[in-house]
């Protein structure tokens, strides 16, 4: 079996920006160190709650950079290095490791819609320039690209390659793939109102929207199933569903900006094409 990137609860955290557009770096600092503080077990800088496709390049790096020294060991930095060009990814991927992330979540490569054999080879010009393990992340709703099951297998003949984050929100798929692994890829939610099914699939943990707000109540949620509280963790999947449903009220990352911001956290400044939320489903 190959070593776990992190068990648990990890947030796929925003990238506070000023009012003019630019990252609040000062602001980001302080979320990571909450984040922290919380004991949140990993932290996806540059992700889709990122912002990450709307970065600059050079914004990109520096936020990768800025996360890695800013928690100067505390925790595991993910860096989100994705693209639908493979030679970025590849090269975002070696500056991400030369910084010193502790591992990769790499994107299926969005609008060119690559054949499962495009998805594998791609997947692996990445891993093999990456000093660091990789997570593979599938979300079909916004890349027009999904990964099947038997490509996994072929995946996880990658040492590089450690787990997947699966926003496919097939919940049979999920079980066609495990019955297929065996162990092989960690496997992590990617949707938070399927925490406790992936978990119940043998889970390794999630990548967390929720956990930008809730990052303790999030990790309980893991804690209790793991300790054999099954019940009590379907409970606080139940709890916490209304939420979670109001942070998917419009795409994400809009309405977690705008719940940040009213807890304080910078302001509810995002990048065109994203606008800030609609009222009327903010005062949900």
């Amino acid at each position: 079996m190959k070593k776990p990137v992190f068990t648990g609860a990890a947030v796929a955290i925003i990238t506070p920006m000023n009012a003019d557009g630019s990252v609040n770096f000062e602001e980001l600092g302080r979320i990571i160190d909450d984040q922290i503080a919380h004991g949140t077990d990993a932290i996806v800088i540059c992700g889709t709650t990122g912002e990450g496709s709307t970065l600059s390049d050079e914004e990109h790096k520096a936020c990768i950079r800025f996360a890695v020294e800013r928690a100067a060991g505390r925790t595991v930095i993910i860096a989100g290095t994705g693209s639908n060009d493979t030679n970025y990814a590849i090269n975002l991927t070696k500056y991400s490791c030369d910084v010193g992330a502790d591992a990769m979540l790499v994107v299926t490569p969005y609008y060119n819609k690559a054949t499962q054999r495009g998805l594998v080879e791609s997947f692996y010009a990445i891993a093999d320039a990456s000093t660091k393990p990789m997570i593979v992340y599938n979300v079909p709703s916004r890349t027009g690209c999904n990964i099947q099951p038997q490509t996994y297998l072929k995946l996880a003949e990658h040492e590089n390659i450690r787990g997947i984050k699966e926003a496919n929100g097939d919940i049979s798929s999920v079980v066609e793939t495990q019955s297929l692994l065996r162990g092989k890829l960690d496997l992590y939610s990617g949707n938070d109102d399927q925490l406790v099914p992936i978990l119940a699939m043998g889970g390794a943990g999630c990548i967390s929207v929720l956990s930008n707000l809730m990052p303790r109540q999030t990790r309980e949620i893991c804690d209790r199933f793991w300790d054999g509280d099954i019940a009590g963790a379907a409970k606080l999947q139940c709890d916490y569903l209304p939420l979670i449903n109001a942070l998917f009220s419009e795409v994400n990352p809009i309405p977690v900006k705008a719940a940040m911001a009213a807890m304080g956290f910078g302001e509810n400044s995002l990048r065109l094409p994203l606008t800030c939320m609609e009222q009327a489903h903010a005062e949900v």
